[in-house]
Order: structure tokens, then sequence, then C-alpha cells
């Protein structure tokens, strides 16, 4: 590879930059054991754009959150440097905020589904909490209903708000005529894919 994987030195990496960061998305899913589609690069959260860093054939793709100090974090088991890597819950939550950037929404879907039996209601409660995202809610909370996580959906249904604005499941181009609506969520269903 012509350098140590970027899980053992991200944090050294990060500590000497000042910045926080955290082990994202399809990166994040894969050390949770969802590898739908084998990753070419290292996916990280940090609050500054960044270009892809390249070191041998390592490539880190750095993504951005204003306030990612409070996404909630975890060390991950049998670690061979200290990392910081998003929850589960958490890690569900930016695979829908992200979608686009990682492959659409029909992408995240997929590396959630193997993720379904370490989420947790209270800790997924606590990320709704803090990101406090309304429509990335509406949109996760559709995307566990189809995947037939019921009671995960309910959490987040009972967390909403009473009355919803209608989002689209993934960024709408064109006429937004014979979409169907799923009322339950509010959401526009323009995935091929994703049926309820």
């Amino acid at each position: 590879m012509g350098a140590p994987p970027a899980i053992w030195w991200l944090e050294d990496y990060f500590t000497w930059l000042g910045r926080p960061y955290y082990l994202a998305l399809q990166s994040a899913a894969s050390a949770f054991g969802s590898n739908p589609q084998a990753l070419q690069v290292t996916q990280v959260m940090t609050d500054q754009p960044g270009r892809i860093l390249k070191v041998g054939r390592v490539q880190v793709r750095f993504f951005v959150k204003r306030r990612i100090v409070q996404t909630p974090t975890q060390q991950p088991a049998q670690a061979v440097a200290p990392l910081r890597m998003s929850t589960p819950e958490a890690t569900a939550f930016d695979l829908i905020r992200y979608a686009t950037s990682i492959g659409g929404i029909e992408r995240a879907a997929e590396t959630i589904a193997p993720l379904l039996p370490r989420l947790r209601a209270p800790e997924l409660k606590q990320v709704l909490e803090t990101e406090n995202e309304i429509a990335t809610a509406q949109r996760l909370g559709f995307v566990l209903d189809v995947a037939g996580a019921k009671r995960l959906a309910q959490v987040i249904h009972d967390w909403l708000p009473a009355k919803l604005t209608l989002v689209p499941l993934s960024p709408l181009q064109g006429d937004r005529k014979n979409i169907p609506i799923v009322e339950r969520w509010q959401v526009l269903n323009n995935s091929s894919e994703l049926k309820s």
C-alpha cells in the first residue's frame, strides 16, 4: 500500500492539526461489519473542507459537518491505534444525510441494512436530538420502515413534529408529478429501488 492504513494514524494526524474528526459513513459502517461495496477510500468527517489526501495507495476523503463535536463517537473494539468512529446510530443518520455524496439513497439504505441489529433506540433518539434535522430524520425513518425495522422507525416517528413538510427521498430534478407520497413520513419516494 505504500503507507500504513489510515485508521492507524488518523488520530495522530488530527491531533497534529488540532481539529475534530471521526471515521464516518461507509468506512464506519464497514468497521461495524457492513460491507456491501468495497471501499477504495477512507471516509472521514471533520469541520473544514479538504482535498482528498493520498499517502501511497491510501486515500482519505473528507466530509464536512459544522456541529461535529456533538456527534456521538466510540473507539472501535480491537483497534490497533486510538480512533474516533461514529456510533452505529450516528453512522446511519450520516449515511442518509450525505447520501448524494456516497452514491445515492439506495447505496445508503444498502449500507444501513446490515447495521440494523446494532442500532439501539435510546442512542438513536440521542442522535435525533443532537442533529435536530427533521428532513433527514424523515428519510431515515422511511428507510428503516422499508427495511423492516419498525421499532426503530417508530422511535423516529415519535420524535418528529406532528406537522411535517414534504421532502423528496433523493434530491429532485424536474417534475414532482406522478411521484408517490409516503404519508407517514411525508416523503416523496423518487427511488426506483426503495418501496414501502
